[in-house]
């Protein structure tokens, strides 16, 4: 596929780099075009037939403007990204609520576009490379639109992530508590001393 990275920072350089290892077109935008491979993010969403938002989460809506509403109608938006507010250092307040997610915000901002929440819930070596861990872990997504979530899974089980692996909380309402998760992601990160590690789902032997 054609896949638009709308971001620069290491999210959307490890996403970048392992779409394209797995045979994707793929164009990353920024605010300025710097190479052929590093476009301005109105260019990589028109190109992209898929978009993946790997902004900063403050700025995600105004990256998204730049892209172009038009642009990013009817397309896959696949948001990995959280709204944290690093201005008083570590950790960074997490700007998300129990009642609106950044990516209900987003949903909101571009209501053509087919938002679909996944993979914010751990770091950018373990979002492409699950297998960097062992055993079985899972990565959550949430999203109004079946086709959109469909497309989302296909690529999650190309970076190496079983289905059963993958958790779909049903509606796009289901991001708020992905991105609640992150407090506890950030202490634990804090304790552990990096970011290798993540959730899994034991369930009881009769379930």
């Amino acid at each position: 596929m054609r896949i638009g990275v709308l971001g620069t920072g290491p999210v959307g350089r490890a996403l970048a780099g392992r779409l394209t290892e797995l045979g994707h077109q793929v164009l990353v935008g920024s605010r300025t075009a710097s190479s052929d491979l590093v476009v301005t993010f109105a260019e990589a969403a028109a190109f992209g037939e898929v978009i993946v938002n790997a902004t900063a989460g403050t700025v995600s809506i105004e990256a998204l403007t730049l892209a172009g509403a038009d642009t990013l109608a009817g397309k896959p938006l696949v948001d990995v990204s959280n709204a944290l507010d690093s201005s008083a250092g570590f950790p960074p307040k997490v700007l998300a609520t129990d009642r609106e997610s950044l990516a209900e915000r987003i949903q909101a901002a571009f209501p053509a576009a087919l938002v679909v929440k996944t993979l914010n819930t751990m770091n950018h070596a373990v979002m492409v490379r699950p297998r960097l861990l062992a055993g079985p872990h899972v990565t959550f997504m949430a999203g109004n639109h079946e086709q959109a979530k469909a497309v989302a899974a296909g690529l999650l089980t190309q970076f190496g992530w079983a289905s059963e692996e993958i958790v779909d909380l049903g509606d796009l309402s289901g991001s708020r508590a992905m991105e609640l998760y992150m407090p506890l992601w950030l202490r634990t990160y804090g304790t552990v001393g990096n970011g290798l590690f993540n959730l899994n789902i034991v369930r009881a032997r009769d379930a």
